[in-house]
């Protein structure tokens, strides 16, 4: 049992011991962007209620959301297909109307946008300043190329999952993979399933 004093400043032994927090572990600060807190603080909710587990059992960590209604935006779409060879007669009339959201956005509240930033992934036709539609009711699989945050910071890249063994590849021979350790804070954020590249 230890004694009250009115002497100011550290104790050794007071306080609560390290790890013991609500989420099991240590902790630190990062910056993140503010369009990406809501998924932040939902992630962390979870956290706080689950017991740590291996990196291998944990990629990706939050229950699949409830679907939401989403606001329709319809923009024409032409019946004819654009020639990338020879041009072909157009036709000149509409087939139908065509909603971005229906089309790219299967799942609306399991759904985000990032940009892109730098080149690792240039070879799969994803770009700096892209931006990307990530699914987070997806199940990161062997090869899907994910939104991951690793030590505290957000890239995209390829999952390899090769039994006991986890690595982050990009596609451009100027980087080098990523292996996933049990030292490596590490979580699978969703499933890239569309890229919007401007020319």
């Amino acid at each position: 049992m230890s004694k009250k004093t009115n002497a100011g400043g550290y104790r050794a032994g007071s306080g609560r011991p390290k790890g013991t927090g609500k989420y099991k572990e240590l902790t630190q600060p990062i910056r993140v962007p503010v369009s990406l807190i809501p998924q932040i603080e939902e992630l962390l909710a979870h956290k706080a209620t689950q017991d740590t587990i291996s990196v291998f059992d944990n990629i990706y960590p939050y229950p699949k959301p409830q679907e939401k209604a989403v606001d329709t935006f319809s923009i024409p779409f032409y019946a004819s297909r654009v020639a990338a060879g020879f041009p072909s007669p157009a036709d000149d009339h509409v087939e139908n109307h065509l909603d971005l959201n229906q089309h790219l956005v299967q799942r609306p509240s399991a759904t985000f946008f990032v940009r892109v930033e730098g080149d690792s992934m240039i070879n799969v036709g994803i770009h700096e300043d892209d931006i990307l539609i990530v699914d987070r009711s997806i199940e990161p699989t062997n090869g899907r190329i994910v939104i991951a945050a690793v030590n505290g910071e957000l890239t995209v890249k390829r999952l390899e999952i090769q039994q006991k063994r986890l690595r982050l590849l990009p596609e451009n021979p100027r980087y080098s993979p990523l292996e996933i350790t049990e030292e490596i804070e590490f979580t699978i954020w969703g499933v890239v399933v569309h890229v919007i590249h401007s020319l």
